[in-house]
């Protein structure tokens, strides 16, 4: 059996210490140019491969970090994760995926497996059902620190990525009101997300900017299944006094309501507008079209996340360091009228 190349090898080739091998291969400055030159020449010929496990160990580092997203069959998600890997490739880190599917109890599995694996740092996206956080308040013990995005805990003392929806949905709305729609009805998420509370209270703020009342019998809320879908845009246009127009939680709630209104006889911006949240890249292949989306910059959320999480892994790893405040942005979302709205 073969045995694989080691440091001494190359240390009895050179008539070096193993110390002096172990530097030059690290491109250390304490060691001459020719000697380094001579060692890595050397390794290449006897086909040497640096064990990273074992530098890993030494500086207490996997050069791994954790990334918790609901789920990559939406393209939000997985734009999401193009913008970690990306920065991880920056920072020379691999990154380990989990899909919580939208599970509590799978993301608190996942992040538990995660922490196992001794990751350097958690990147999360939460879960419908999420509403107590004290796995992710666990890993404090074990110095691996986490960065939030997109949905985030309603918690002051995190570090996160968020994106303001005020912005966004006041654009919309204001458009609608130029446009004479008076009735402008609202299909929110599940009623223990985040995201969910924080769309109504922008829902209702922007309607008092635009000098509308806030009328209950138009708000409605889905679980985000195709079920729940159904029922909520049914339940808006089977009003004596439908909405004309309907902020929608996002694109994929929004598809199904599209086919609703198509199935009941109905034209999609001429008998009832829709504006939801997101801006998939989806909407450039479909024939019917949203009045307009609103932009949540996924990929700049969850770059800037990780971006995040490589800063605090790096003060962690400076000895006597003092701990960094949480490290918080928020982005401005942006309205985009699509071409039919023209």
């Amino acid at each position: 059996m073969n045995k694989l190349p080691t440091i001494k090898e190359i240390a009895k080739r050179l008539n070096v210490s193993v110390s002096t091998v172990s530097r030059a291969l690290r491109d250390h400055p304490s060691i001459g140019l020719v000697t380094t030159m001579r060692v890595q020449k050397v390794a290449k010929e006897i086909g040497y491969e640096v064990n990273r496990s074992a530098i890993h160990f030494k500086e207490r580092k996997t050069y791994s970090i954790g990334v918790v997203l609901p789920s990559l069959s939406e393209p939000f998600f997985s734009a999401a994760l193009t913008g970690v890997e990306d920065a991880a490739e920056a920072n020379n880190y691999n990154v380990i995926i989990g899909q919580s599917l939208e599970n509590f109890e799978r993301e608190k599995r996942i992040v538990e497996n995660m922490k196992d694996h001794r990751v350097d740092g958690i990147l999360v996206s939460l879960t419908k059902e999420t509403s107590t956080y004290d796995h992710f308040d666990n890993l404090k013990k074990y110095n691996i620190p986490v960065v939030f995005f997109d949905r985030v805990p309603n918690k002051r003392d995190i570090n996160f990525v968020s994106c303001n929806l005020h912005s966004g949905m006041l654009q919309a709305i204001s458009k609608l009101v130029s446009m004479g729609h008076k009735r402008i009805g609202l299909i929110n998420g599940p009623a223990k997300l985040a995201a969910t509370r924080q769309r109504l209270q922008i829902y209702a703020s922007c309607l008092k900017e635009n000098q509308l009342v806030l009328e209950q019998d138009i708000i409605v809320s889905t679980d985000l299944s195709k079920a729940g879908n159904l029922k909520a845009i049914h339940k808006l246009i089977a009003l004596d006094e439908s909405p004309t127009a309907v902020i929608v939680f996002n694109d994929y709630v929004l598809l199904d309501c599209i086919a609703a209104v198509k199935a009941a006889g109905l034209k999609v911006n001429s008998d009832i507008s829709f504006v939801s949240f997101a801006n998939l890249p989806i909407w450039e292949y479909m024939d019917s079209l949203p009045l307009a989306s609103i932009e949540q910059f996924a990929y700049r959320q969850s770059s800037m996340a990780a971006e995040f999480l490589f800063k605090l892994i790096n003060n962690a790893a400076i000895p006597g360091a003092t701990e960094l405040p949480p490290l918080q942005h928020i982005i401005d979302s942006e309205m985009v009228l699509y071409h039919s709205a023209k």
